[in-house]
């Protein structure tokens, strides 16, 4: 797998300290904070976009305590922010124009819920026309079960399922 660093976008979904802080699986919310972080340093190293989505409930004036984003992740100039009010990233947010506006057209996923808001997230991607890769251990379940059968059965029918570090040295730049 290579990857064209400047049209790939690393899509992280709700790294929210309420999300993170969720019994999840296989992995704790903090493992995937943490590898998220470090995708995200990657991707911005080489000119990939880094988009973070976290979800606000519709019609309440205020959000849940811990409704921001993960202050570890320290979004960076030129990162892009995300609000949804739906389980997946696309509906009724501007994400789709956000990326074609910057000539991206291959979505990297990681984050919580593997069988929620990613899940709804790279599907809507495939909808789209986005070339799709599934960061399986940068992501994680409410529930291992369905957490393994998305990345075994469903993920691969959508798009690419691969690992942090296969998507990292897929972004670098190849040496002869």
């Amino acid at each position: 797998m290579t990857l064209e660093p400047r049209r790939t976008a690393l899509v992280l979904i709700d790294l929210m300290p309420r999300i993170i802080a969720l019994e999840t699986a296989p992995l704790s919310g903090a493992d995937v904070l943490e590898r998220c972080i470090a995708l995200a340093q990657a991707t911005r190293s080489v000119g990939g976009l880094v988009v973070h989505v976290r979800v606000e409930r519709p019609g309440v004036g205020i959000q849940p305590e811990g409704s921001e984003l993960a202050p570890e992740l320290d979004p960076q100039p030129g990162d892009l922010e995300i609000v949804k009010r739906s389980v997946g990233a696309f509906p009724g947010t501007g994400l789709d124009e956000a990326l074609r506006s910057r000539d991206i057209d291959t979505i990297a996923l990681g984050g919580i819920a593997t069988n929620f808001g990613v899940e709804s997230t790279g599907r809507a991607a495939d909808d789209h026309g986005y070339r799709t890769i599934y960061l399986s251990d940068a992501m994680t379940g409410l529930d291992r079960a369905a957490h393994d059968f998305a990345i075994s059965y469903v993920f691969p029918r959508f798009g690419t399922v691969t690992t942090g570090a296969e998507y990292v040295a897929a972004l670098s730049p190849q040496r002869d």
